[in-house]
């Protein structure tokens, strides 16, 4: 039998299924995993995920080879677009107190498909970004012993010369990521402890590379005679700040460990805002003084913070220096193994990931097979893969993510709230939904003048100025970036692009803004939406098309292994659609009934004495 086209209906059918929501209310505090920490716990667990190569190694690598002295911006340019992402965490991370993170917080909002995707995305953001922190610190260990590891591997296995893979493979960077697997594996309050410890040493250390650094400083490493503050130009320093993305995803951190917070609705945008806070203070300082201390071009990209003291001659301060980062990048890689099966955990309890990974181990109460497999393959790559190939990626995995948590707070603030007694007696319903306006429709205030929108159902409207939104900054941004060299635009044709482009990305702003929010008053909320969330996209989305073709294409063939994925597995064992089946087999079971119930009197007609069937006359 010939296959024919599929119908309308179940079309649409698999269309509600790529897109249906996780219930927000049902993202309550109950967890099978321990609540243990503490907004202290929380801010450290985030500091110390990320201060560590993004400030031991890719500092010497942006102020070399990209941005010069200007390093300094390019830290300011990221940790301004990240304050915005970082804000949108904190609403999420208070409304949802759950694993999961920008996972969660798409699925809620956006849609399981994309919410599919974002974990698929975080996933190897925390895989790559952890195998990358194992190469840094294993390089950093290796130049104790005077590279000896290094030239041993080189010597009996011989270099290699494979794009993308490194050229030697790096067994010490392999072993590091095992070891920080067992102590994870071991649970929260060990894995806690040990990233106390390490993150003491850290903040000391770069204590110590802020007050010497000064001493030691030497304006004239900025003068024109070498090379000026801005050698490599705009250009330059805004491909540094989309490198620099990398440095910036502790915050990610704490939303992800949100199940496991004492208090998260307090705790979670506490840590958040503190941990940025500290963190781009440290990068921007510490990036100021390593210019200062030496010129820029003779930095060593690999290890520039303990290198510029070597330069000057204090080689004790190099040898502290290095102690710093060895413990920084071991509390980064700790932090990234404890996230990375916390998020596979979160897809996993939904069905959307393979079953086994939502397994908690009833002693230690963490995802042990998660942490265990996915220690296994971080160690794997940390083994073949080159460090600028990871960081790359991971920069470009971050920004990613940030876009769709900004866009997920947009569809999150125009959606209709939930009853109130889903919401419990600790969240009272805000003073715009008592007034009697929903969500998503238009401000009473401006239906005279907007009267055509008026007649939208409620979101519609929303849901088409959010796509002119998210295409014009797209379109924005593309000519920024390649109007004048990849496009090959007239000066007209880039004046008039760039003007229609703005317009329509204002545009979006305006109808968005004219309409009706949700308003929560137990919660932290971000300002200015849609303003916020709108910079966040449009800055973002710049940010990623600074990074090369090769980035993008490892993007694009990681998400379509995801979607595969996916539609092999995640689709048909989610949640979502386990309850859909009982409510189907249920209108089945009636459609059955009810047949049952129109055949009785027809047979009971049939039965009757002395009654025979008719012949009909044709």
């Amino acid at each position: 039998m010939a296959w024919g086209l599929p119908s309308t209906a179940s079309l649409a059918r698999f269309c509600q299924k790529l897109n249906r929501l996780k219930p927000l209310e049902k993202s309550t505090m109950e967890t099978s995993l321990q609540r243990c920490l503490s907004t202290l716990d929380l801010t450290l667990l985030g500091v110390g995920a990320t201060v560590g190569s993004g400030l031991y190694v890719l500092s010497g690598t942006v102020a070399k080879e990209m941005a010069g002295p200007a390093v300094l911006v390019s830290f300011s340019i990221a940790a301004v677009a990240s304050l915005l992402a970082a804000l949108c965490y904190v609403e999420f991370g208070a409304r949802v107190p759950r694993t999961g993170s920008a996972y969660l917080f798409t699925y809620v909002s956006m849609g399981e498909l994309w919410a599919f995707l974002i974990g698929w995305n975080v996933l190897l953001e925390y895989l790559l970004g952890g195998a990358s922190v194992a190469r840094a610190s294993s390089s950093y260990l290796d130049a104790i012993f005077s590279h000896r590891i290094r030239n041993f591997t080189m010597a009996h296995v011989g270099i290699w010369q494979v794009p993308f893979l490194a050229q030697f493979p790096d067994v010490l960077a392999a072993g590091i990521a095992l070891l920080a697997s067992t102590f994870v594996s071991c649970g929260a309050h060990v894995s806690s402890w040990l990233n106390h410890v390490l993150l003491a040493i850290n903040m000391l250390v770069i204590l110590f590379i802020i007050i010497l650094g000064f001493v030691l400083a030497h304006p004239h490493n900025w003068s024109a005679d070498e090379g000026g503050f801005a050698p490599f130009g705009f250009s330059g320093i805004m491909a540094g700040a989309a490198t620099c993305f990398f440095a910036f995803l502790g915050f990610g951190v704490i939303a992800a460990s949100s199940e496991e917070a004492q208090n998260p609705k307090r705790a979670v945008p506490m840590a958040i805002i503190i941990t940025l806070s500290l963190v781009a203070v440290a990068y921007i300082l510490v990036s100021t003084v390593l210019t200062l201390i030496v010129p820029w071009h003779s930095l060593d990209p690999d290890s520039a913070p303990a290198d510029a003291f070597y330069q000057r001659g204090y080689s004790w301060a190099g040898f502290i220096v290095t102690a710093g980062a060895i413990s920084a990048m071991n509390t980064v890689l700790l932090s990234d193994i404890f996230t990375l099966p916390r998020i596979v955990y979160a897809m996993a309890t939904d069905g959307l990931f393979f079953q086994v990974f939502a397994h908690v181990h009833p002693r230690t109460q963490v995802p042990v097979v998660g942490i265990l497999v996915f220690g296994v393959l971080m160690a794997f790559l940390a083994l073949l893969l080159d460090l600028q190939t990871l960081v790359q990626f991971r920069s470009i995995s971050i920004l990613l993510t940030f876009t769709f948590v900004a866009t997920s707070i947009i569809v999150l603030r125009f959606h209709k709230s939930p009853p109130a007694s889903s919401l419990g007696p600790a969240s009272p319903v805000g003073t715009e939904q008592a007034s009697g306006a929903e969500p998503g429709q238009l401000r009473p205030a401006l239906r005279p003048y907007l009267g055509f929108l008026g007649g939208c159902r409620p979101g519609a409207a929303v849901a088409w100025a959010l796509g002119v939104l998210v295409s014009s900054a797209i379109t924005l941004d593309c000519v920024l970036v390649f109007g004048g060299s990849a496009l090959h635009l007239p000066p007209w044709g880039y004046t008039l692009t760039l003007l229609l482009s703005s317009i329509m990305f204002l545009l979006s702003l305006l109808v968005l803004g004219a309409h009706q929010q949700q308003r929560r008053q137990d919660t932290f909320q971000v300002p200015m939406v849609p303003l916020t969330p709108a910079l966040s996209i449009l800055l973002n989305i710049f940010l990623m098309l600074q990074l090369s073709y090769l980035t993008w294409l490892r993007l694009c063939i990681c998400l379509l292994i995801g979607l595969v994925v996916y539609f092999g597995y995640g689709i048909w064992h989610s949640k979502e659609n386990q309850q859909e089946l009982p409510g189907l087999t249920a209108t089945c079971g009636s459609l059955e009934k009810t047949a049952q119930a129109l055949q009785r009197p027809s047979q009971a007609l049939a039965q009757e004495p002395g009654r025979t069937e008719q012949p009909t006359s044709s």
